[in-house]
């Protein structure tokens, strides 16, 4: 099968009105009219015609059946073509690879795994065995296809603006290692974006308000969704929940310190006790929504989707009875709705987000 083009059809179309109509079909799988793009957009009919006719000559978008009648002629309902572009996602975790390709509606096409990560090999033969799996997923999109790019979701500490790994825990040989740079010499001419896999995680689930998204795997890391936006920090590694002290002089943390919340939970884990487990992530979690007073926590990653039931439960109840006033700030718990994927799938957003409108 051919190899997907590097998306050279839909690069002239990002244009800042063209996102917002993008964004807007997309949110909407059961289609919208014109009408409601000039009403969603700002917009006036006449520049909402103009961009629906470039869209619809792009193939990027189907008329698709008419909307219910309000008194007159029934309007023409317009969908995003799912297969009109796609991304491939990438989770590097310690001791596995994941590989996804995903379509414009965030639909998850393909899938192939590794059972090789950071800690399993040096970095450039992790490099050229994730670049292997990027083109075996690649090359199962239709032929002449469109692949607007690939995103990489791996463990931190990261830089994301100049895409380089900073001391990762255990992971010695990772410190200062180019990845994004690496990757996009063994990919080009597709573009190649990095973040921290918790970052990832929270794209595949972004919407409104301020959610904050606790991973726990085989470390433990959080990522804030401040205004459905990513709060990266000053250098692009905010997140690092694992690694506030919650016991002074406490066991040592693979960081070099003592008594991190993730040394704690990784040694209730290790014993078994994942009711022990869940309710230290709830101290963690009470820390974060009475620093940020965000919206929602919502949870992920291979412990916590391996006891479903009892990591939402037990964090929701001590989350509760530690905020001062329940009735007033009450703070839902739930798992990501992104589900095990979650790493991959937002990783896959890296790359589809600018043609929405999404930047950074």
């Amino acid at each position: 099968m051919d190899t997907p083009h590097a998306g050279s059809n839909l690069t002239g179309l990002r244009d800042h009105n063209t996102a917002l109509v993008l964004s807007l079909l997309r949110a909407a799988p059961q289609g919208s009219s014109r009408v409601e793009l000039a009403a969603g957009t700002g917009l006036t009919p006449q520049a909402i015609g103009k961009i629906v006719a470039r869209l619809l000559a792009a193939a990027l978008v189907e008329e698709d059946g008419r909307g219910a009648s309000t008194g007159g002629k029934p309007r023409t309902l317009l969908r995003l073509r799912p297969a009109a572009g796609f991304a491939v996602g990438v989770e590097l975790d310690r001791h596995r690879t994941t590989v996804l390709l995903v379509d414009l509606c965030g639909g998850i096409r393909h899938r192939a795994t590794a059972p090789t990560g950071l800690a399993d090999a040096p970095p450039r033969q992790t490099v050229e065995l994730i670049a292997a799996l990027v083109r075996e997923v690649a090359a199962t999109a239709p032929a002449g296809a469109d692949l607007l790019g690939v995103g990489v979701g791996c463990r931190g500490p990261l830089d994301h603006a100049h895409g380089v790994l900073h001391r990762p825990a255990g992971l010695a040989s990772w410190d200062r290692f180019p990845l994004r740079e690496a990757l996009a010499e063994q990919l080009a001419p597709w573009p190649v974006r990095l973040d921290k896999d918790t970052n990832t995680a929270a794209l595949a689930c972004a919407g409104p308000g301020h959610t904050a998204y606790l991973h726990f795997g085989d470390g433990l890391g959080a990522a804030l969704l401040l205004h459905g936006a990513l709060h990266r920090g000053a250098r692009t590694n905010a997140g690092e929940f694992g690694h506030q002290v919650v016991q002074l002089d406490g066991p040592p943390c693979s960081c070099g310190s003592r008594g991190c919340l993730e040394a704690l939970c990784l040694a209730a884990v290790a014993t078994g006790d994942h009711r022990a487990a869940a309710r230290l992530l709830a101290v963690g979690a009470a820390n974060l929504v009475q620093l940020l007073d965000v919206d929602r926590v919502l949870l992920g990653g291979p412990v916590v989707f391996a006891h479903p039931e009892l990591y939402p439960a037990e964090i929701a109840d001590g989350l509760a009875a530690r905020l001062p006033d329940r009735e007033w700030q009450q703070v839902p718990v739930s798992l990501t709705p992104a589900g095990p994927a979650a790493v991959a799938l937002g990783a896959a957003e890296l790359a589809l987000g600018p043609l929405f409108g999404r930047r950074g």
